[in-house]
């Protein structure tokens, strides 16, 4: 096809686009039958709008309707409040304490807005968010990859379940719109996430200016999350491993030893402020706090949660076992009512005030926008008809290298301190080998599943009932992912296999069986490196038990075994001598400079 070819279909697509949404469902809509997920399997919503697979209590809690009493009875002194505010009656301290207290559901919309102020800007800004809609009807580039999202987000949501309800048309104005008026940032995944919950509570226009205000006013300042680099993500992981590193150095270690960078658990609360990750009712409770005073919120909650459950994290010895329990199971279940965790969350304040790490680093000039809002440039021809390229930014280059390079440090660090207090127990009679990996009782399928991709704006992939969640390789995978490892880490369900997408090249497993492969790669260190480990779990079957054949599922007779235990340990000290082939409990291929040893 030609330049004119190319530019009709895109004019045309995009045509198509906007009319659907703004069709909505009337009649004669297109939507096709997988697009609504089936009601029928649904029985009930919560208080909030999500719909739930199971029933829920016909009878509402003891415990539950003293909570909603309260409510009832806050809801009063916030009336009185709002009638007053900016008066000298409503003082910062009083302010402070009802907001901790948590924010009566059916004002959450009148005081959201006032915490930001949204009715000053959208005023000083009449007739912007129409004219930006229009732009972006002529001239929108991230309409398709808004279009995917939007069917992709709160698709448990009573408002948000149905393809082209009046929230999803919302959802779209919205995200179209502000990415041709934030031309620096356009559109990131991880935005509809915001937005989403935003318009739960506010109308089209406001919930575009409450938007904008997350992203540009100093007191949040999300524009740096997802500028092209992220460099505010860079700076406050850097900042959450100092943290941990100060208050929970045995859960760093744990994490360093197991491969677990923050970048692959911590994404959804620093970019989208732990939507997804703990449980809704919680997650605005923080939502609160967080408007009121500002980003130090996210840093604060990080370290809440991981010293709640402490204990919980160091029996997981397995990266997907934390993973899967931070991600999925502290979303479904907190175990934790919300009043503690928040007074939690204000003892944490104070402890990271005194350790003067309350409020991270200064930020970057590269994380405040740079250029104009609202000023039109019209797109290339490649953005256009949409040409993807496989090329990453400088900026993206140097955030993945630092990641990278700063999880290997860790990691050897953390294998280092394991060999010498494993040499230190076998002088003293211990044995066995800590290197072994042996499979863990919560353990699922590999979560590192992966699909190329070739484009900053689909740095995530997302499954049907959540926003997208970015993420890094950990060193498991950093030679297999080479230097353009920066990869997208999707929710676990339980008993299910992981889904993520990679940027740049990657070669991933979903075996049930895992082999994780840890290969050389320079490092900035100065001590010696120590030779390459390949763990294998093997499965354990008793004396002649038949065992099913890992290449043709035959049944045959398992080989007797002399051993009380099954671990095999391959130690390959040149990354480029053959690997080892084990079939059917024999060696068939070896390399003389390989060692095997059994225990």
């Amino acid at each position: 096809m030609n330049e004119e070819e190319l530019l009709q279909r895109a004019v045309e697509e995009r045509e198509k686009l906007f009319k659907r949404y703004e069709q909505g469902r009337d009649g004669g809509a297109e939507i096709d039958p997988w697009e609504d997920p089936g009601f029928e399997v649904y029985h009930t919503t919560d208080r909030y709008g999500f719909i739930h697979d199971q029933r829920l209590p016909t009878k509402i809690d003891i415990h539950e309707a003293k909570k909603l009493q309260i409510e009832v009875e806050r809801q009063k002194k916030w009336i009185k409040m709002l009638k007053n505010w900016g008066s000298p009656g409503v003082s910062p301290e009083k302010l402070h304490s009802r907001v901790y207290k948590g924010i009566p559901d059916s004002l959450r919309s009148i005081v959201w807005c006032k915490l930001l102020n949204v009715e000053e800007s959208k005023n000083s800004n009449a007739g912007i968010y129409t004219n930006m809609y229009q732009l972006a009807r002529q001239y929108s580039t991230d309409a398709r990859q808004i279009d995917s999202d939007v069917n992709r987000q709160f698709r448990e949501h009573l408002h948000y379940r149905e393809r082209y309800s009046i929230k999803q048309q919302q959802l779209f104005n919205v995200l179209t719109s502000y990415a041709m008026y934030n031309s620096e940032v356009g559109y990131c995944q991880g935005m509809s996430g915001l937005a989403g919950v935003l318009l739960m509570y506010m109308n089209e226009e406001d919930a575009f200016w409450a938007l904008h205000i997350l992203l540009t006013d100093p007191k949040y300042a999300m524009h740096g999350y997802y500028k092209e680099g992220f460099p505010k993500l860079t700076r406050f992981l850097a900042h959450h491993d100092k943290i941990l590193t100060k208050f929970l150095p045995k859960l760093k270690k744990h994490f360093d030893k197991n491969g677990l960078d923050a970048m692959l658990y911590s994404l959804k609360w620093f970019f989208i402020c732990f939507v997804e990750r703990v449980p809704f009712n919680l997650c605005l409770r923080v939502w609160d706090i967080y408007l009121l005073d500002g980003e130090r919120i996210i840093t604060a909650m990080a370290y809440t949660i991981l010293k709640l459950h402490k204990r919980n994290l160091l029996r997981l010895n397995d990266m997907d076992a934390i993973v899967n329990f931070i991600q999925v199971k502290l979303h479904k279940d907190f175990l934790i009512e919300d009043d503690i965790v928040i007074q939690n969350l204000e003892k944490s304040i104070e402890e990271l005030k005194r350790a003067k790490l309350y409020t991270p680093s200064p930020p970057q000039k590269d994380e405040i926008p740079s250029r104009p809002f609202g000023v039109f440039k019209k797109p290339t021809l490649d953005k256009i008809v949409g040409i993807r390229t496989d090329k990453f930014s400088e900026k993206e280059r140097q955030t993945n290298q630092l990641v990278v390079l700063t999880s290997d440090i860790a990691r050897d660090n953390a294998e280092k301190d394991e060999t010498y207090e494993c040499q230190t127990n076998d002088s003293v009679g211990h044995t066995g080998s800590k290197f072994s990996f042996e499979q863990s009782n919560d353990d699922t399928s590999s979560l590192l599943d992966c699909e190329h991709l070739g484009s900053r704006r689909s740095l995530a992939d997302t499954s049907v009932t959540s926003t997208a969640d970015l993420s890094v390789f950990s060193t498991i995978t950093r030679s297999q992912a080479h230097e353009n490892s920066l990869d997208t880490h999707s929710n676990l369900s339980d008993n299910s296999v992981g889904g993520a997408s990679s940027i740049g090249s990657g070669i991933c497993t979903t075996s049930s069986h895992r082999v994780f492969s840890a290969h050389t790669t320079p490092r900035a260190s100065s001590y010696k490196q120590s030779p390459d480990v390949l763990r294998i779990y093997v499965p354990y079957s008793p004396l002649d038990t038949p065992v099913a054949s890992p290449h043709n599922g035959d049944l045959q007779q398992s080989i007797p075994c002399l051993f009380n235990d099954n671990k095999v340990r391959i130690k390959i000290d040149n990354d480029e001598l053959p690997t080892p082939l084990i079939e059917h409990g024999q060696i068939k291929s070896f390399n003389v400079d390989t060692e095997l040893d059994l225990k």
